[in-house]
């Protein structure tokens, strides 16, 4: 018999669930964090005023965590 569930993917493929669950800090580099802030940017003008709040939310944090990595990289 074959199993039909998904294969994990992305980070949980790498830690099992009941370790992330303890997970209270990563180490990503400076550039997915500037790939990442520029990519929820296009959300911030967004018609959906929950979707522009949400993006509002996660872009700031990142903005932040770029500068305080790397000042004057963006």
């Amino acid at each position: 018999m074959t199993s039909t569930r998904p294969l994990p993917r992305g980070i949980s493929s790498l830690i099992p669930n009941a370790q992330l669950l303890h997970l209270r800090s990563a180490t990503v580099p400076v550039p997915v964090l500037a790939a990442a802030a520029e990519l929820i940017a296009a959300q911030l003008e967004d018609p959906d005023p929950a979707t522009r709040e949400a993006a509002g939310a996660v872009h700031a944090p990142l903005l932040a965590a770029v500068e305080d990595a790397a000042p004057g990289v963006l």
